[in-house]
Protein backbone atom coordinates (compact mmCIF):
# COMPACT_ATOMS: atom_id res chain seq x y z
CA UNK A 1 0.00 0.00 0.00
CA UNK A 2 1.36 3.28 -1.17
CA UNK A 3 -0.80 5.50 0.01
CA UNK A 4 -3.21 5.17 3.31
CA UNK A 5 -0.45 4.58 6.29
CA UNK A 6 -0.01 7.35 9.09
CA UNK A 7 1.84 10.72 8.77
CA UNK A 8 0.35 11.53 5.23
CA UNK A 9 0.75 15.51 6.76
CA UNK A 10 2.75 16.58 3.02
CA UNK A 11 -1.48 16.37 2.11
CA UNK A 12 -1.92 19.13 4.28
CA UNK A 13 -0.96 22.37 4.73
CA UNK A 14 0.51 24.05 8.29
CA UNK A 15 0.03 20.48 10.32
CA UNK A 16 0.71 21.86 13.69
CA UNK A 17 0.30 18.14 15.70
CA UNK A 18 0.42 15.22 14.03
CA UNK A 19 -1.60 12.02 16.12
CA UNK A 20 -1.43 9.91 12.74
CA UNK A 21 1.84 7.92 13.32
CA UNK A 22 2.88 5.19 15.82
CA UNK A 23 6.36 6.93 16.11
CA UNK A 24 7.30 7.61 19.43
CA UNK A 25 6.87 11.77 20.02
CA UNK A 26 9.54 14.65 19.94
CA UNK A 27 12.48 12.46 20.98
CA UNK A 28 15.94 14.33 20.34
CA UNK A 29 17.77 14.06 17.23
CA UNK A 30 20.76 16.11 17.44
CA UNK A 31 23.30 13.43 18.77
CA UNK A 32 22.84 11.42 15.56
CA UNK A 33 22.69 14.59 13.41
CA UNK A 34 26.37 15.79 14.98
CA UNK A 35 27.86 12.45 14.18
CA UNK A 36 26.50 12.54 10.53
CA UNK A 37 27.97 15.60 9.72
CA UNK A 38 31.22 14.26 10.77
CA UNK A 39 30.76 11.73 7.96
CA UNK A 40 29.45 13.04 5.03
CA UNK A 41 32.11 11.74 2.74
CA UNK A 42 30.08 8.86 2.83
CA UNK A 43 27.70 9.93 0.12
CA UNK A 44 30.63 9.46 -1.85
CA UNK A 45 31.17 5.94 -2.02
CA UNK A 46 28.71 3.00 -2.49
CA UNK A 47 27.86 1.02 0.69
CA UNK A 48 28.13 -2.92 1.75
CA UNK A 49 26.36 -4.88 -0.63
CA UNK A 50 24.79 -6.09 2.62
CA UNK A 51 25.24 -4.53 5.72
CA UNK A 52 27.47 -6.95 7.24
CA UNK A 53 29.24 -4.30 10.15
CA UNK A 54 26.12 -2.89 11.37
CA UNK A 55 24.96 -6.98 11.18
CA UNK A 56 27.64 -7.71 13.62
CA UNK A 57 26.85 -4.94 15.89
CA UNK A 58 23.03 -6.35 16.13
CA UNK A 59 24.29 -9.98 16.36
CA UNK A 60 26.48 -8.68 19.63
CA UNK A 61 23.47 -6.76 21.04
CA UNK A 62 21.67 -10.06 20.86
CA UNK A 63 23.88 -12.42 21.60
CA UNK A 64 23.75 -14.22 18.25
CA UNK A 65 25.92 -15.32 15.92
CA UNK A 66 25.93 -12.56 12.61
CA UNK A 67 24.46 -15.00 10.55
CA UNK A 68 21.49 -14.80 12.10
CA UNK A 69 20.60 -10.98 11.61
CA UNK A 70 19.46 -9.20 8.13
CA UNK A 71 19.91 -5.61 8.19
CA UNK A 72 16.97 -4.58 5.99
CA UNK A 73 15.59 -0.99 4.15
CA UNK A 74 12.94 -0.78 7.01
CA UNK A 75 10.69 -3.21 8.40
CA UNK A 76 8.75 -3.49 5.21
CA UNK A 77 11.54 -4.56 3.23
CA UNK A 78 11.98 -7.02 5.94
CA UNK A 79 7.94 -8.04 5.47
CA UNK A 80 8.29 -8.69 1.45
CA UNK A 81 11.64 -10.40 1.41
CA UNK A 82 10.18 -12.73 4.24
CA UNK A 83 6.80 -13.06 1.39
CA UNK A 84 9.13 -13.59 -1.38
CA UNK A 85 11.84 -16.03 0.02
CA UNK A 86 8.87 -18.26 1.53
CA UNK A 87 5.32 -18.13 -0.08
CA UNK A 88 3.53 -20.02 2.24
CA UNK A 89 -0.52 -19.83 2.25
CA UNK A 90 -0.83 -16.61 4.86
CA UNK A 91 -2.76 -16.66 8.08
CA UNK A 92 -2.98 -13.07 9.39
CA UNK A 93 -4.99 -11.61 12.42
CA UNK A 94 -7.04 -8.99 11.33
CA UNK A 95 -7.17 -5.89 12.32
CA UNK A 96 -3.30 -5.59 11.72
CA UNK A 97 -0.40 -3.60 9.64
CA UNK A 98 -2.18 -4.13 5.96
CA UNK A 99 1.36 -4.92 4.86
CA UNK A 100 1.70 -8.30 5.24
CA UNK A 101 -1.37 -9.19 3.15
CA UNK A 102 -0.21 -6.87 0.66
CA UNK A 103 3.06 -9.04 0.51
CA UNK A 104 1.70 -11.83 -0.14
CA UNK A 105 -1.00 -10.96 -2.61
CA UNK A 106 2.40 -9.96 -4.50
CA UNK A 107 4.26 -12.98 -3.98
CA UNK A 108 1.27 -15.47 -3.70
CA UNK A 109 1.80 -18.69 -1.63
CA UNK A 110 3.29 -22.30 -3.84
CA UNK A 111 2.29 -24.10 -0.69
CA UNK A 112 -0.51 -25.34 1.51
CA UNK A 113 2.16 -24.73 4.21
CA UNK A 114 0.76 -21.74 6.78
CA UNK A 115 3.09 -18.92 7.78
CA UNK A 116 1.41 -16.85 10.58
CA UNK A 117 1.87 -13.15 10.69
CA UNK A 118 2.05 -11.35 13.81
CA UNK A 119 2.42 -7.68 15.26
CA UNK A 120 3.29 -7.84 18.42
CA UNK A 121 2.15 -4.96 19.78
CA UNK A 122 -0.54 -4.83 17.41
CA UNK A 123 -0.84 -1.77 15.33
CA UNK A 124 -3.31 -0.54 15.21
CA UNK A 125 -5.00 -1.72 18.43
CA UNK A 126 -1.61 -1.69 20.65
CA UNK A 127 -2.78 -5.15 22.37
CA UNK A 128 0.19 -7.66 23.15
CA UNK A 129 0.61 -11.73 22.70
CA UNK A 130 1.70 -13.16 26.04
CA UNK A 131 4.39 -15.70 25.67
CA UNK A 132 2.77 -19.25 26.74
CA UNK A 133 0.07 -18.04 23.18
CA UNK A 134 2.74 -17.03 20.95
CA UNK A 135 4.46 -20.54 22.14
CA UNK A 136 0.66 -22.14 20.90
CA UNK A 137 0.26 -20.28 17.87
CA UNK A 138 4.35 -20.76 17.00
CA UNK A 139 4.01 -24.76 17.22
CA UNK A 140 0.60 -24.73 15.48
CA UNK A 141 2.10 -23.02 12.17
CA UNK A 142 5.23 -24.07 9.72
CA UNK A 143 6.45 -20.85 9.69
CA UNK A 144 5.37 -17.50 12.49
CA UNK A 145 6.25 -14.07 11.62
CA UNK A 146 6.74 -11.94 14.71
CA UNK A 147 6.84 -8.45 13.52
CA UNK A 148 7.93 -6.27 16.73
CA UNK A 149 8.58 -3.03 15.53
CA UNK A 150 7.37 -1.23 18.82
CA UNK A 151 8.88 -3.68 21.15
CA UNK A 152 10.03 -0.52 23.21
CA UNK A 153 6.90 1.15 23.04
CA UNK A 154 5.42 -1.23 26.03
CA UNK A 155 6.78 -1.65 29.33
CA UNK A 156 6.72 -5.43 29.52
CA UNK A 157 9.18 -7.51 27.15
CA UNK A 158 8.12 -8.95 24.05
CA UNK A 159 10.25 -12.20 24.07
CA UNK A 160 10.77 -15.20 22.00
CA UNK A 161 13.57 -17.48 20.94
CA UNK A 162 14.67 -15.52 17.81
CA UNK A 163 16.75 -18.73 16.73
CA UNK A 164 13.76 -21.28 16.92
CA UNK A 165 13.84 -22.67 13.28
CA UNK A 166 10.20 -22.32 12.62
CA UNK A 167 10.62 -18.43 13.59
CA UNK A 168 11.41 -14.91 12.46
CA UNK A 169 11.22 -11.75 14.06
CA UNK A 170 11.38 -8.64 12.32
CA UNK A 171 12.60 -5.71 14.14
CA UNK A 172 12.86 -1.84 13.70
CA UNK A 173 15.40 0.68 14.59
CA UNK A 174 13.10 3.29 12.72
CA UNK A 175 11.02 3.15 15.54
CA UNK A 176 13.03 2.38 18.23
CA UNK A 177 15.18 5.93 17.87
CA UNK A 178 12.17 7.40 15.91
CA UNK A 179 13.91 7.91 12.63
CA UNK A 180 11.46 7.00 10.03
CA UNK A 181 13.34 8.49 7.40
CA UNK A 182 16.25 6.68 7.81
CA UNK A 183 14.12 3.37 6.47
CA UNK A 184 16.28 0.92 9.02
CA UNK A 185 15.17 -2.72 10.29
CA UNK A 186 16.31 -6.10 10.79
CA UNK A 187 15.52 -9.69 11.15
CA UNK A 188 16.41 -12.18 13.60
CA UNK A 189 15.98 -16.06 12.82
CA UNK A 190 17.59 -19.37 12.75
CA UNK A 191 20.90 -19.29 9.74
CA UNK A 192 18.74 -22.11 7.73
CA UNK A 193 15.91 -19.00 7.42
CA UNK A 194 18.59 -16.26 7.18
CA UNK A 195 20.28 -18.31 4.78
CA UNK A 196 17.17 -18.59 2.34
CA UNK A 197 16.30 -14.47 2.85
CA UNK A 198 19.71 -13.81 1.31
CA UNK A 199 19.00 -15.42 -1.96
CA UNK A 200 16.65 -12.39 -2.30
CA UNK A 201 18.33 -9.81 -0.63
CA UNK A 202 19.35 -6.83 -2.83
CA UNK A 203 22.28 -5.39 -3.10
CA UNK A 204 23.00 -2.01 -1.73
CA UNK A 205 19.50 -1.85 -0.26
CA UNK A 206 20.14 -0.02 2.65
CA UNK A 207 22.15 3.55 2.59
CA UNK A 208 25.47 4.03 3.57
CA UNK A 209 24.13 7.05 5.58
CA UNK A 210 21.40 4.62 7.38
CA UNK A 211 24.28 1.70 8.05
CA UNK A 212 26.17 4.22 9.88
CA UNK A 213 23.59 6.28 11.95
CA UNK A 214 22.16 2.69 12.90
CA UNK A 215 25.95 1.40 14.36
CA UNK A 216 26.04 5.02 16.18
CA UNK A 217 22.11 4.64 17.60
CA UNK A 218 22.70 1.03 18.93
CA UNK A 219 26.10 2.63 20.71
CA UNK A 220 23.69 4.65 22.67
CA UNK A 221 20.80 3.32 24.40
CA UNK A 222 19.60 6.49 25.71
CA UNK A 223 18.70 7.78 22.61
CA UNK A 224 16.10 5.04 22.80
CA UNK A 225 12.51 6.75 22.17
CA UNK A 226 9.98 5.80 24.82
CA UNK A 227 6.73 6.89 24.76
CA UNK A 228 5.31 8.65 27.83
CA UNK A 229 2.57 5.48 28.57
CA UNK A 230 1.34 7.23 31.74
CA UNK A 231 0.25 10.18 29.10
CA UNK A 232 -0.75 7.91 26.48
CA UNK A 233 -3.39 6.61 29.07
CA UNK A 234 -4.46 9.72 30.57
CA UNK A 235 -5.13 10.59 26.90
CA UNK A 236 -7.27 6.92 26.66
CA UNK A 237 -9.15 7.93 29.58
CA UNK A 238 -10.21 11.22 28.78
CA UNK A 239 -11.44 10.27 25.25
CA UNK A 240 -13.16 7.01 26.19
CA UNK A 241 -14.89 9.59 28.65
CA UNK A 242 -16.19 11.31 25.46
CA UNK A 243 -20.19 10.30 24.74
CA UNK A 244 -19.60 9.20 21.06
CA UNK A 245 -16.68 7.63 21.02
CA UNK A 246 -15.65 4.06 22.12
CA UNK A 247 -11.76 3.51 23.11
CA UNK A 248 -10.29 -0.47 22.79
CA UNK A 249 -7.92 -0.77 25.20
CA UNK A 250 -4.03 -0.91 24.73
CA UNK A 251 -0.52 -1.52 26.14
CA UNK A 252 1.13 1.33 24.42
CA UNK A 253 1.07 4.86 23.22
CA UNK A 254 -1.51 4.33 20.02
CA UNK A 255 -5.12 3.38 20.43
CA UNK A 256 -7.81 2.75 18.08
CA UNK A 257 -11.27 4.70 18.23
CA UNK A 258 -14.56 4.18 17.17
CA UNK A 259 -16.78 7.27 16.42
CA UNK A 260 -20.54 6.50 16.92
CA UNK A 261 -22.45 8.90 14.26
CA UNK A 262 -19.35 10.24 12.28
CA UNK A 263 -17.06 8.66 10.26
CA UNK A 264 -13.20 9.03 10.41
CA UNK A 265 -12.53 10.70 7.34
CA UNK A 266 -15.05 13.52 8.40
CA UNK A 267 -13.70 13.67 11.97
CA UNK A 268 -9.53 13.97 9.97
CA UNK A 269 -11.26 16.78 7.57
CA UNK A 270 -12.04 18.75 10.59
CA UNK A 271 -9.36 18.38 12.64
CA UNK A 272 -6.72 19.33 10.31
CA UNK A 273 -8.91 21.95 8.60
CA UNK A 274 -9.59 23.84 12.10
CA UNK A 275 -6.92 22.47 14.57
CA UNK A 276 -3.99 21.85 12.16
CA UNK A 277 -4.13 18.27 13.51
CA UNK A 278 -4.15 15.13 11.61
CA UNK A 279 -5.35 11.85 13.08
CA UNK A 280 -4.89 8.39 11.16
CA UNK A 281 -8.24 7.31 9.22
CA UNK A 282 -8.04 3.63 10.30
CA UNK A 283 -11.05 2.34 7.71
CA UNK A 284 -8.44 0.77 5.39
CA UNK A 285 -7.49 -1.89 7.88
CA UNK A 286 -8.81 -4.95 6.92
CA UNK A 287 -11.88 -5.76 9.27
CA UNK A 288 -12.07 -2.22 10.58
CA UNK A 289 -15.20 0.07 9.55
CA UNK A 290 -15.66 3.56 8.09
CA UNK A 291 -15.29 5.15 11.72
CA UNK A 292 -12.50 3.86 12.87
CA UNK A 293 -9.41 6.35 13.49
CA UNK A 294 -5.96 5.64 15.25
CA UNK A 295 -4.45 8.14 17.42
CA UNK A 296 -0.57 8.25 18.84
CA UNK A 297 -0.76 10.52 22.29
CA UNK A 298 1.61 13.48 21.88
CA UNK A 299 2.87 16.13 24.81
CA UNK A 300 0.07 16.43 27.56
CA UNK A 301 -0.94 20.35 26.04
CA UNK A 302 -1.19 18.67 22.46
CA UNK A 303 -3.47 15.87 23.39
CA UNK A 304 -5.65 18.52 25.72
CA UNK A 305 -6.38 20.01 22.23
CA UNK A 306 -7.06 17.40 20.71
CA UNK A 307 -9.97 16.00 23.05
CA UNK A 308 -11.33 19.77 23.24
CA UNK A 309 -11.42 19.46 19.35
CA UNK A 310 -13.05 16.10 19.14
CA UNK A 311 -15.63 17.36 22.06
CA UNK A 312 -16.30 20.30 19.62
CA UNK A 313 -16.84 18.34 17.04
CA UNK A 314 -19.15 15.96 18.39
CA UNK A 315 -21.03 18.24 20.04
Amino acid sequence: MIEGHGDDAYKYKDIRSDFSSNICAHGSHQALMTHLATHSELISHYPEPEAWSLEALIAEHHNLDPKQVIVTNGATEAIYLIAQTFRLRPVIPTPTFSEYEDACKLFPPTSNDRMLWLCNPNNPTGEIYNQPHLNHLIASHTLTVIDQSYEHYIHCPVCCDSVATTLLRIHSLTKTYAVPGLRLGYITAHEDLTEQLRLNLRPWSVSALAIESGKFLLQHDELICRPDLQEAQRLYNQLNGICGITVMPTHTNFMLCKLEHYTAAELKDYLAREHKMLIRDASNFHGLTPHHFRIASQTPAENDALVKAIQQFIE
